[in-house]
């Protein structure tokens, strides 16, 4: 058995060459300083409550046909695991229950974990215009959710042939809700992230956390591109390539708070383009803010089935982390 063990090292040995392109240069490898993790992550505290790793996981899907799977496998995860959960779109919800029973999971997640509802900018805008914002309290209250995601997508909305309006500056739209309910708010994007002076806004404002749904992942406006007639396809696809990466927003945010007087929202969800637990521990690693990592589309291929699939895989990203942690100090940018 040694001889054929050896033997296989010997061959392997040929097809595991690495080249300097293939380098990861975000870290530094410390070997000497860590034996292997054996004791589970240190507990954090984030949006007032405790998650047993800095793991945030965003359910894309809203009233569709498998939504009740996926959000009861994701609950059950962030259950088990200690993790943070934020709902798809809740729209369909507002004035229908039809589809409550897919979103109704805080009996799954435990009252312990954070749970947070969702609508976009153009319900909130319309729903205010028709001083309905109540619905809204309700919404989130019957769900017992921890509060209210507001995704921002203005050029979702301009691709997507349904479609709505949006007509006031989203941040004025954000302003006025705060005012007018009093439940905590995350604003977030949907997949092309935000600039320097949109967080700067977001900074100044009492949210609840900042996410970024950053380029690089799933990007809703090309999504909606790929639903529209070729004509569309072929004006609007430029719009489908810009946006701000998370690592470009985490250090707009770094600059920010130190040129800041004072910033009101402390607390970040770095989404988009994260592909793994490097990306995340990278990104974490970072901010200067309190800050977890977002999964989204990765983690939704593992919830449309079996609990056990989804549950080995964030188990296995859990424990990738862990070791990333022991072994990897992030660079700074001046060791760049």
């Amino acid at each position: 058995m040694e001889k054929d063990r050896k033997l296989e090292h010997i061959q392997l040995a040929f097809d595991s060459q690495t080249t300097k392109l293939e380098q990861d240069h975000r870290f530094v490898y410390e070997p000497m300083l860590s034996g292997h993790p054996i004791k589970k992550l240190s507990p954090i505290q984030f949006l007032g409550k405790t998650m047993n790793a800095p793991i945030w996981i965003s359910s894309m899907t809203g009233g569709t046909g498998i939504a009740k799977t996926i959000n009861r496998n994701i609950a059950k995860a962030c259950r088990d695991f200690g993790l943070g959960m934020g709902l798809g779109s809740c729209r369909k919800l507002l004035f229908d229950k039809t589809h409550w029973d897919d979103f109704d999971v805080r009996d799954v997640i435990g009252n312990d974990r954070p749970l947070w509802a969702n609508l976009g900018i153009a319900q909130i805008e319309s729903s205010l215009d028709e001083k309905s914002e109540k619905a809204i309290q309700d919404l989130v209250g019957n769900l017992r959710a921890d509060g209210l995601v507001v995704h921002v997508n203005p050029l979702q909305e301009w691709f997507q042939p349904e479609g709505d309006q949006i007509k006031r500056p989203p941040i004025e739209i954000i302003e006025e809700l705060l005012s007018r309910i009093d439940i905590p708010v995350i604003v977030k994007e949907v997949g092309q992230g935000m600039g320097e002076k949109s967080l700067k806004r977001l900074l100044q404002l009492p949210l609840a956390a900042i996410e970024f749904a950053a380029y690089g992942g799933t990007n809703f406006s090309k999504l909606e591109l790929l639903r529209d007639d070729p004509a569309q396809f072929e004006l609007y696809q430029p719009f489908a390539y810009v946006g701000q990466t998370a690592e470009q927003m985490v250090c707009s945010v770094n600059k920010l708070i130190h040129e800041m007087d004072e910033i009101k929202c402390k607390e970040l969800i770095i989404s988009g383009g994260v592909k793994n637990y490097l990306d995340g521990y990278y990104l974490i690693s970072l901010s200067q803010l309190n800050s977890v990592y977002g999964m989204a589309s990765s983690v939704l291929k593992k919830a449309t089935g079996e609990y056990a699939e989804l549950q080995e895989y964030i188990s296995n990203q859990i424990k990738a982390f862990q070791l990333a942690q022991a072994f990897l100090r992030v660079k700074l940018k001046h060791e760049e």
